[in-house]
């Protein structure tokens, strides 16, 4: 079976959050399994230096305002067509905006392009190669299926994974002209939104199927409070939304082989955790004693509950836990956590900036890792934390409730909790979950048994992979039918 993934990011080559995991770790876990997928990536200046050989195996004198070319390489064991698009790629900064953080205006040109292609591979446009299914990711790629609807790959499967239902890609009405659609395509059931461009819009009504990245964040899209303005057409599509958790790269977060960490280990020898705990202590300046370190690895925005957590950060304290904080983002909460870090000098510590490595030795060294997301489709670092016995603290939410069991008295009893979770999200339960922490951690029995259950828990793409070939198996069916 070929798939055609269409995506703005993909690891190793370029990202900025989990959807780049995702992308770059599901065809690994899906070749196995009789599925070859292939992934069209935008030429950023780090995807292009990371091949040499560049032959075209198709090109475009004029897309979207320049020259283009689709490049069919293969980098990190993943078979990628890369477009070389300089006019709308080749530019200092992040693939979203420049340096300052500034989103690049024309980006509504640039993912249109990036789907415009997408759509023309699922039409055919490679020689030899023709996708039996497009599998598209977020607002970013999400036109490539209107593409398809309205173009030669009508008749070709399609479905749509949504990341993160906040970020839409919408865009002024003007734009249209310029997209290469048909005049009928600016309709309630096609692209328009809202008297405008809806890009996510679009593609979860031409989608064949609707993912979410777990089952908790496909029910709570359908609702008014996570549906953000699109509840109405997933209910009306509901019939083909699926819920599927994501996985990690179990070879990349493993406590046994990761080079970042100071000391390696495994469910049976916890007590190495020991010498990645004083590196943490060492890197935030915390006190050394037996109290539990607890930490943050997130950016710092509103949806991912940091003001929430920087409200009660001395109530954290007060109940007896240490805090390791790395992350940035909005510069209100970057200060307010430099500043309860200057109020408990030895029991906050924060970094900001993204630290790849230091994310390592903070889960393989830090006893708990808290994560009060206001939402969040499914989440990668509780899976994390499970991986490396750095035990979760999560808001009921999204894929953090899909992931965590909770470690109230009975789970605790049955030997199954892996975590805590608490409800609802707000400052006093997130300070009472601490609590519970540090009672189970002064439990030598209890809390190696909640580490070691985390340990044990199937973390890795497998499980999620087969669900995404039975719902390929089923796209196919139809098509036949």
């Amino acid at each position: 079976m070929q798939v055609l993934s269409v995506t703005p990011e993909i690891f190793p080559l370029i990202k900025t959050g989990g959807l780049a995991d995702v992308t770059g770790a599901l065809p690994i876990a899906l070749a196995g399994k009789g599925v070859a997928m292939r992934t069209l990536i935008p030429g950023y200046p780090q995807v292009m230096a990371a091949f040499k050989k560049k032959k075209a195996v198709y090109q475009y004198p004029l897309l979207q305002g320049g020259k283009a070319s689709i490049h069919a390489v293969q980098i990190a064991g993943l078979d990628l067509f890369v477009l070389d698009a300089p006019h709308l790629f080749d530019r200092p900064g992040g693939p979203y905006g420049n340096a300052t953080g500034a989103d690049w205006p024309d980006n509504w040109r640039r993912f249109a392009a990036l789907s415009q292609v997408g759509g023309d591979i699922a039409g055919g446009a490679i020689s030899g190669y023709q996708p039996d299914i497009v599998h598209a990711h977020d607002w970013q790629s999400a036109m490539a299926l209107a593409y398809m609807r309205y173009g030669k790959a009508v008749g070709v499967p399609s479905l749509i994974t949504v990341h993160n239902l906040a970020f839409q890609g919408q865009f002024g009405a003007g734009i249209f002209g310029e997209l290469g659609l048909p005049g009928v395509a600016m309709a309630l059931d096609g692209v328009e939104y809202y008297g405008g461009v809806g890009y996510l819009k679009a593609g979860l009504q031409a989608a064949w199927a609707i993912t979410t990245v777990s089952p908790t964040y496909a029910q709570e899209i359908r609702s008014p409070e996570f549906g953000m303005g699109l509840d109405g057409l997933i209910n009306m599509r509901a019939i083909d939304l699926h819920g599927i958790v994501n996985g990690i790269d179990v070879d990349i977060w493993n406590p046994e082989t990761d080079k970042h960490l100071v000391a390696n280990y495994s469910a049976e020898t916890l007590a190495a955790r020991a010498k990645n705990r004083k590196a943490v202590e060492d890197r935030f300046n915390l006190e050394s004693d037996d109290s539990p370190i607890v930490c943050v690895v997130s950016r710092l925005t509103w949806q991912k509950g940091m003001d929430i957590l920087a409200a009660v950060v001395d109530g954290i304290v007060a109940a007896g836990a240490r805090l390791a904080i790395l992350g940035s983002g909005d510069a209100g909460l970057e200060g307010a956590l430099l500043a309860a870090a200057a109020r408990h000098r030895g029991r906050i510590g924060v970094v900001v900036g993204y630290d790849e490595a230091l994310s390592h030795i903070m889960q393989g060294g830090c006893d708990a890792i808290v994560i009060p997301s206001r939402f969040e489709p499914c989440g990668l670092t509780q899976l994390y934390g499970l991986r490396y016995g750095c035990v979760p603290v999560v808001a009921r939410t999204g894929g953090l409730a899909d992931t965590i069991i909770d470690a109230n008295e009975a789970a605790i009893s049955a030997g199954v909790a892996t975590g805590f979770q608490f409800a609802p999200n707000n400052g006093g339960a997130l300070v009472h979950a601490i609590h519970r922490l540090v009672s189970a951690h002064a439990n030598p029995a209890v809390w190696s048994s909640i580490q070691r259950q985390g340990m044990k828990a199937d973390v890795s793409w497998d499980r999620s992979a087969e669900k995404y070939v039975e719902l390929y198996r089923l796209l196919l069916s139809k098509r036949v039918a």
